[in-house]
């Protein structure tokens, strides 16, 4: 960490960036003029990078050295929370729903998805992350084609929409959010985890903002 970057987390600003949409096109790697700015920025300020995703896929699209690269990086919505690389917290979707809630969720999921009538299927409809899991009618097996064909296809059909009011319903007593993202999934977490939750350890700050949930928070400065 630069010296410069050191005098900015001891107090002031963090800018806080979501990954995909805002530093990449989804799910593609950030080119080298995004990645300059970032780090010219760590210069003034903090940054912190706050994804849906795991962080494996995050390093897929900030680099391998990503979590010691930035001065924060919360993967999983902050549910997975790296300071200047260290691991700083840890949350666990399993922990929070028991085995037997998260098994019959799973199946009702699965059961669904079979008798879903799509134009295609591939596979990986489940993702399981540390914090949450990911959900895709699809399958996150298909390829960035049918991706966009996908997406397009959803904005008529709404099939995750239906799919998420669905789960709604059904789980109710599950304490569960359910958030719409990206071309070809949905998030399934508990309520009040979402991107806000990466706040808890940024105290010290005032002042960040990007996307939704954060974006909106009273703790935020929200920019577009």
């Amino acid at each position: 960490m630069s010296k410069r970057s050191h005098e900015a987390m001891s107090g002031g600003t963090i800018v806080l960036f979501d990954v995909d949409g805002t530093l990449t096109v989804p799910r593609k790697k950030a080119d080298d003029e995004m990645l300059t700015f970032l780090q010219d920025l760590r210069k003034v300020a903090t940054v912190g990078i706050v994804g849906g995703s795991d962080l494996v896929k995050i390093k897929e699209q900030l680099g391998e050295n990503a979590p010691t690269e930035y001065d924060y990086m919360f993967s999983e919505n902050g549910l997975m929370a790296h300071k200047a690389g260290a691991e700083i917290g840890k949350t666990s979707f399993k922990d929070f729903l028991g085995e037997e809630k998260l098994k019959t969720f799973i199946n009702f999921v699965l059961h669904y998805i079979a008798d879903l009538d799509i134009p295609i299927k591939r596979g990986t409809f489940i993702e399981f992350r540390n914090g949450m899991l990911n959900v895709s009618p699809i399958g996150r097996n298909c390829s960035q084609e049918e991706r966009d064909e996908f997406e397009k296809y959803d904005q008529e059909a709404q099939v995750r929409p239906k799919m998420v009011s669905v789960l709604q319903e059904k789980f109710a007593d599950y304490g569960l959010t359910f958030s719409i993202g990206g071309q070809i999934s949905f998030d399934v977490f508990p309520k009040g985890w979402d991107k806000t939750y990466c706040l808890r350890y940024l105290e010290e700050f005032k002042e960040g903002g990007n996307d939704h949930e954060i974006f909106e928070s009273e703790r935020t400065i929200g920019h577009t």
